[in-house]
């Protein structure tokens, strides 16, 4: 009798485990099959050759672009520089990125930048946000940015973020979007849940239209037992009229080759998409043509 309840206990627990193996593989894209998505005119942003994990466009076509993060178990082809962030002149008619200077005292040679954003003054002055994992700590770094010098001046480290009316949250391993409302006292209301059928990754607001463009990575196992030989697929998906009953998923780009591996952002800028990844390059395609 002892047995067989061990027995059964033990076919409880491997039933258990099983679910959730499976369930973990589900959501990592281990299963998945892609159907590409291609753009015509698309191009790679020389310059960008170890990872570019988040981009934000000023409204002058200037994109701001954060590069060679280092994270645990992720490929990482630039070990032996630190991180940048590189700037792109989007009016140009061949994007190159070049990296901006950083001001003295601020410790580059443990830079790690992740994610990006930017906040412009009533006097014009930008001002970039960047999060950074110096030495397995985070902060998020406040710079300056001075355009005609090609530099940044760092002002401070900060532990809080600068918030908007909504904010979106990327729930990655459960492929949801959350929407949630920021109240005048500064409380947070739950609005809605998408999911969206992917592993959304960074999120960004198209200002003119309000549609969310979000870097997805539809077979992220792939970017934790990296392989040249088999590597991680690209996908771009765009939301439109996300705060509506009836919200539109489409799915822009997909690609699984060896030209962009791991995309982690998507942004548009007059009719311009650019997809960053977290290690590999950036791609910019013409969305008109």
């Amino acid at each position: 009798m002892g047995k067989r309840v061990i027995l059964a206990l033990f076919t409880v627990i491997l039933s258990v485990v099983a679910y959730r193996l499976v369930d973990l593989c589900n959501k990592m894209g281990v299963f998945r099959e892609l159907d590409l998505v291609e753009l015509g005119n698309c191009h790679l942003i020389e310059g960008v050759e170890h990872g570019s994990e988040d981009i934000n466009i000023l409204p002058g076509g200037l994109a701001l672009i954060s590069s060679g993060l280092k994270y645990p178990s992720l490929p990482n082809f630039n070990s032996d520089r630190p991180g940048q962030i590189l700037l792109v002149d989007l009016n140009k008619p061949t994007l190159t990125a070049v990296e901006l200077r950083i001001s003295r005292g601020f410790d580059v040679e443990s830079f790690n930048p992740h994610g990006l954003s930017t906040y412009i003054d009533e006097d014009g002055t930008v001002y970039v946000f960047v999060v950074n994992h110096p030495r397995n700590i985070t902060t998020v770094e406040v710079f300056m940015f001075e355009e005609d010098q090609n530099s940044l001046i760092h002002l401070k480290t900060i532990q809080h973020e600068l918030l908007h009316r909504y904010i979106y949250i990327a729930e990655s391993l459960a492929h949801n979007i959350h929407i949630m409302e920021i109240n005048p006292n500064n409380t947070l209301t739950p609005v809605k849940t998408l999911h969206v059928g992917t592993l959304p990754d960074n999120l960004e607001v198209d200002p003119k239209t309000g549609d969310v463009w979000i870097g997805c990575c539809p077979i992220c196992w792939k970017l934790f037992f990296y392989n040249p030989e088999y590597t991680p697929g690209s996908e771009v998906i765009r939301i439109e009229n996300i705060l509506s009953k009836d919200p539109k998923v489409t799915q822009v780009y997909v690609s699984n080759d060896s030209v962009l591996q791991g995309s982690s952002v998507a942004i548009v800028y007059e009719e311009k998409l650019l997809i960053g990844t977290v290690f590999h390059k950036a791609l910019h395609c013409e969305l008109g043509s």
